[in-house]
């Protein structure tokens, strides 16, 4: 992993970092307003950073929701972003670790992300078919709705998943 990287909560001064970030790791996206609408939501988000000196170099967001008629509660992975020079040296890794085991302190075990399969994979992650994503998704995408279990529970959850108002856009579920 990168030397002299820490993991923290994120902090509201983080977002001009964030801002830099993620336009340079992801040019082809506009996330900042999922973003900046994270860090301004109601319900609870896990959202850490990646610091190497004085510099934000990772952000990860996990957002606190809910499964199916039992209101099983459940994370969901995104966005995660690492700065480009510093990618592929474990820092994407480190902050989503990190975020697996804030989340088991909250007794949260299930976690969800639609992904790249093969990055995710490394985490655990294998494809969901008792959860529905909120909204309907194409099909070649099915393999990219993903989850892992962090530790047991008494029944799996199944239903669809309920998201916080961030995710509630349609169009962050498809082309």
């Amino acid at each position: 992993m990168l030397k002299n990287v820490t993991i923290r909560n994120s902090k509201t001064t983080d977002i001009a970092s964030l801002e830099t970030l993620y336009p340079a790791a992801f040019p082809d996206e506009d996330l900042l307003p999922v973003v900046r609408g994270l860090l301004n939501e109601e319900k609870p988000v896990l959202s850490l950073v990646a610091i190497s000196g004085d510099d934000v170099v990772g952000h990860v967001a996990f957002s606190l929701c809910t499964v199916g008629p039992r209101k099983i509660p459940a994370g969901l992975l995104a966005p995660l972003c690492v700065s480009p020079g510093c990618q592929k040296q474990g820092v994407g890794t480190a902050l989503v670790e990190d975020g697996f085991q804030r989340l088991r302190e909250k007794d949260i075990a299930h976690v969800l992300v639609l992904g790249d399969p093969e990055y995710y994979g490394r985490f655990g992650f294998l494809p969901e078919t008792d959860i529905a994503p909120p909204y309907p998704m194409p099909e070649e995408w099915r393999d990219a709705w993903q989850s892992v279990t962090l530790h047991d529970s008494e029944a799996p959850p199944y239903g669809v998943l309920e998201v916080p108002a961030i995710w509630k856009d349609p169009k962050l579920w498809g082309p």
